[in-house]
């Protein structure tokens, strides 16, 4: 499973997404806005932070904890 945060430099949420991927033990790819262009338009991106997996925008702006729980419950996402 491919997981990427994108999210401007300056967005105050990104911080605590990190954290609750890291403590579902989900890895992920950090993309900024400022340095994607091209995948800002590609995913339409929006909000900060916006959480791409799969190719796929799952989240605009910051999932609640049990949001991102229920999504990656079943998931196989683990190294």
């Amino acid at each position: 499973m491919n997981v990427k945060i994108m999210a401007t430099k300056a967005c105050t949420h990104r911080p605590n997404l990190e954290k609750e991927l890291t403590e579902l033990g989900v890895s992920y790819e950090l993309l900024f806005v400022e340095d994607n262009p091209e995948a800002v338009a590609r995913y339409v991106v929006r909000h900060s932070p916006t959480l791409i997996v799969d190719d796929q925008v799952v989240f605009h702006g910051q999932p609640s904890e049990h949001e991102l729980r229920a999504f990656f419950r079943d998931a196989d996402f683990r190294e």
